[in-house]
């Protein structure tokens, strides 16, 4: 535990709310206080939120009415614990999506327990709303970690409209100066930037250049490509630029460098768990640089039916931990193939990043299946090219066979 932490004890039922600093986790504080009389305790977790003042969001749920604010740099557990499976795993739900939120919320909710055990409270409340994933992300997570303890979801449970949100906050004093004016319903940390709501329903049209907080918009980049190195060592990145750094500093740097050239904007029309379709804009260009790497240097060192069969185990774990299921016993078996998949994925891999778009330009490694000697057409090549001749006769003997009965 952080050593912000301190421990509530009263005579009151007491609940964690995971608390963002926005209205309608502001709102839950005088909310839970008034239907449930349980006293507050405000749970807040930096996992690289850039945008945001920690030490304003405290003060401002202690103001509200919260009887603890607890602060927890989670950080570097979120890059090694959580980002770095994903990476591994090459995890892109729908094969675009790099999981920002989704990686998130088990972390969180396994820190709602923690916390919630430690000062003895009853429940554990979050702001999701009813249409979205993050509810049954955490619904799911906390109920298997701590079954007994009870899930309070105010905002499913309310069900004001957001003017009707506003109305609730300027009746009990809660601070305006929120997030009121965007139209656009924001999540950030440091593996990606998703956005929604407002223009963003009309999937039919562009989204406004106001929307990215993260990445110049491409026409706007730099008219000169940069150049990058990455370093990986049993699948995770350890060196960016040949600086041997922590993998959060890697993604925060990478984040800024990628960013600045217009990489990483995803625009998808997602598949959400409960069955809704929405559309969503990622801002993600360290997980979109770190993602093209290891793919490719992954490739690099496996066999062919290594290759083939690696993305089928890859989709179920995205699957899964997209779904809320981080628990699922399945993750742990289908991790222990990933990883040792990503045993010999160590090397080089340069990449080089333009006005939007990301290519490798070179990879090394000493677990590579390249050979020079038998892949050259140059003198001095060691393959055998008359064996070709054999087993193309037996390779295609059965197609030749079946067209021959016709």
């Amino acid at each position: 535990m952080n050593s912000d932490e301190k421990n509530t004890n009263n005579n009151l039922n007491k609940c964690v709310l995971l608390y963002s600093g926005g209205l309608d986790t502001s709102c839950c504080i005088k909310w839970i206080k008034e239907k449930y009389g349980y006293e507050v305790i405000a749970l807040i977790l930096d996992v690289g939120q850039k945008s945001k003042d920690f030490k304003m969001i405290k003060q401002r749920a202690l103001k509200i009415g919260a009887k603890d604010a607890i602060l927890v740099d989670a950080k570097n557990e979120f890059a090694n614990e959580y980002i770095s499976k994903a990476i591994k795993a090459n995890a892109l739900y729908e094969g675009v999506y790099p999981m920002s939120a989704a990686l998130s919320r088990p972390l969180i909710a396994k820190w709602a327990v923690n916390v919630a055990i430690k000062n003895d409270a009853q429940a554990i409340a979050h702001g999701c709303t009813g249409k979205g994933n993050d509810q049954v992300r955490f619904d799911v997570t906390i109920n298997t970690l701590y079954p007994k303890i009870k899930i309070i979801a105010p905002v499913r449970e309310w069900n004001m409209s957001r003017e009707e949100e506003i109305e609730y906050a300027k009746s009990r004093d809660i601070p305006l100066e929120l997030d009121t004016n965007s139209i656009y319903s924001v999540d950030e940390n440091v593996w990606g930037r998703s956005s929604e709501c407002g223009p963003l329903e009309y999937p039919e049209k562009e989204p406004p250049k106001d929307l990215y907080g993260w990445i110049t918009y491409p026409e706007n980049a730099p008219d000169k490509s940069e150049t990058l190195s990455l370093k990986f060592k049993k699948g995770i990145p350890v060196e960016l630029n040949n600086e041997k750094i922590e993998l959060y500093e890697i993604i925060s740097k990478l984040n800024e460098i990628a960013g600045k050239h217009g990489v990483g904007i995803i625009d998808h029309m997602e598949d959400r768990i409960i069955g809704l379709k929405s559309r969503e804009i990622y801002e993600a260009p360290a997980a979109t640089v770190i993602m093209t790497a290891h793919k490719d240097l992954e490739k690099f060192v496996c066999t062919i039916n290594e290759n083939l069969f690696k993305p089928i185990i890859d989709n179920k774990w995205t699957e899964l931990a997209y779904s809320g299921l981080w628990l699922d016993p399945l993750m742990t078996s289908l991790e222990s193939f990933i990883n040792k998949i990503n045993e010999k994925v160590e090397g080089e891999v340069i990449l080089k990043i333009y006005k939007g778009s990301v290519r490798v330009i070179g990879r090394s490694s000493k677990n590579a299946l390249y050979n020079l000697k038998l892949a050259t057409y140059d003198k001095g090549q060691t393959f055998n090219q008359n064996a070709a001749e054999g087993f193309i006769e037996l390779y295609g003997l059965q197609t030749k066979m079946a067209n021959n009965l016709k």
